[in-house]
């Protein structure tokens, strides 16, 4: 193995390890030592996780959270002009669901280098672990906290072939299951990964219907879902059309109602597109 050499000028996001520590890579502990800014979603958790990996952290450590971020990039930038910025959050990935975002972006419109140290992250385990087929996945961030909101982002996964994962709080992960269930069907697979990498990691499989019931009596910790994609199902085309001329009359273009209703459903889209001019 090539020995690690001096930490990249620029910004550098690490992933950090979901909960066990031993799941941090050489090069996040070797950057954690060597940084000269550390960016820290939580810094006493930061400096925690330094103390359980036995580092010492010799830069400066500043806190860079979803309320102060937007305000860190300058600051961050100009400390990424002339040496070595890292950015971690509380566990997995920044910029995924995380803080991040805002100050990457920035820093490729500056032309300030960015680099990654891949590490852990709750989106690919909980897909690994769930049992489902996610050769083809999408991944949702945080379910909408208010039901409306929650039931008309269910409803977009209605016909969606792939895989969908999310993360959900324990206070409401009993209602978002209960409203897909409702929404997507009782009896669509699903997994909810809870804790993992913890001591007392769980992944309970079953359908929503199940899952929901299990979740009424309480569920704690981090919480990440898998959803099955939706199987195809066979549609009509005289369905296909009355729904086509139901959005044009809503207002969409044909065209545009048409490619998207063929790709869906594996028909032509020339046969939907006459067949709604027909009845126009």
């Amino acid at each position: 193995m090539e020995p690690l050499h001096d930490l990249p000028q620029g910004i550098i996001i690490a992933a950090t390890p979901l909960g066990n520590p031993h799941d941090a890579s050489p090069r996040l502990i070797h950057a954690l030592s060597h940084a000269d800014v550390i960016a820290a979603e939580d810094t006493r958790r930061t400096r925690n996780l330094a103390s359980a990996l036995g580092v010492e952290i010799r830069g400066q450590v500043v806190s860079n959270f979803d309320h102060n971020e937007e305000s860190r990039v300058t600051q961050l930038i100009e400390a990424a002009r002339t040496g070595s910025v890292l950015v971690v959050t509380d566990a997995g990935m920044p910029s995924v669901s995380d803080p991040g975002f805002p100050l990457v972006e920035a820093a490729h419109d500056a032309g300030v280098p960015v680099t990654c140290f891949p590490g852990p992250s709750a989106v690919p385990t909980a897909l690994a672990l769930s049992g489902l087929p996610v050769g083809r996945f999408a991944f949702d961030g945080f379910a909408p906290r208010k039901q409306g909101a929650r039931k008309a982002w269910l409803e977009t996964l209605k016909t969606e072939p792939r895989a969908v994962c999310f993360f959900e709080s324990p206070h409401r992960i009993a209602d978002t299951l209960a409203d897909a269930a409702e929404v997507l069907g009782p009896n669509r697979r699903a997994a909810v990964c809870r804790e993992l990498t913890k001591t007392f990691e769980e992944v309970r499989r079953g359908t929503l219907s199940e899952l929901a019931e299990w979740a009424a009596e309480g569920v704690k910790g981090e919480i990440s879902v898998v959803i099955e994609g939706a199987t195809e199902v066979e549609v009509d085309m005289e369905t296909l059309v009355a729904i086509a001329l139901e959005r044009v009359a809503a207002g969409e273009r044909v065209k545009a109602v048409a490619a998207e209703l063929a790709s869906q459903h594996g028909v032509s889209k020339k046969d939907i597109y006459d067949a709604v001019i027909a009845q126009k």
